[in-house]
Parts: structure tokens; sequence; C-alpha cells
């Protein structure tokens, strides 16, 4: 079997490489077709499987989805002062708003570890720099 990373030729019966240690049939992260709101709720090893692109898209839904709920948020906590809003409403919003930063914090962390920083800010600029460079390879 040829190791993909030092591309020399090792056993078939090994895992490892024999030169460089590299595991022989990595799981490299293939590219999605499509990324929705909903997989930052995967649990942190299967996160760490998607492509860095995929995990940028996804850090950009995020994103928004916890701005949302903190504009939500900060409507509820202003608005109960003006009309009677039960606990729980209150209570939900800030959860929510919690819940997201959490999910942000994961996906941002495997980015740090991967990319060695997290994007300030996603754009579309910057997404399609990326999406060029994997194409072109």
């Amino acid at each position: 079997m040829i190791c993909s990373y030092c591309e020399t030729e090792s056993s078939s019966l090994a895992s490892d490489c024999e030169f460089c240690g590299a595991p022989l049939k990595p799981q490299r992260p293939k590219k999605k077709e499509f990324i929705y709101l909903e997989q930052c709720e995967l649990p942190f090893i299967e996160l760490s499987l998607f492509h860095t692109y995929d995990l940028l898209v996804l850090l950009r839904l995020v994103r928004g989805e916890r701005t949302k709920c903190y504009h939500l948020m900060r409507s509820v906590q202003k608005g109960s002062n003006l009309i009677e809003i039960d606990s729980d409403t209150l209570t939900f919003a800030e959860n929510e708003y919690r819940l997201y930063t959490a999910r942000m914090k994961v996906i941002e962390g495997i980015l740090i570890d991967r990319m060695g920083y997290k994007p300030k800010r996603i754009d579309d600029k910057l997404l399609v720099s990326l999406q060029r460079k994997i194409e072109n390879g």
C-alpha cells in the first residue's frame, strides 16, 4: 500500500506507514453537498469529520442564528417592562442564545485546531476564495 503523505510503499498488512507513521487509510473530510443549521447539534466527533469549508459555512449559519436569538432576547427583555411577559418566554430566549453560543464555540474550536485561528467574519468573498483553492487542488 502507498502512503498518501510520503508516497512510500508499505506492506499490505501494516495499518500505519513504515516510513512516516501516518495512517495508510486516513479518513479525510469530504465536502458535503448541503449544510444546514441543524447539523450544528451533531457531537464533536462528527463535526470534526466535516470539511473545513463546510465548517465555515456552518459557523456562518450558527452565528446568524445566534444574532437573531440575541435580538429576540433583547426585545423580550425590553418588552417585559412595557407589557406582561411570562418568565418562561424570557428563559427560553436566553437559553436559545446560550445554546447557539456554545455550538458556535465548538465549531470555532475545531477551526482553530485546523487553521490556527477563527475567522472574524465569514463572507461570500472568503468562501469563494476557499472554494477556488479547493478546486485548484
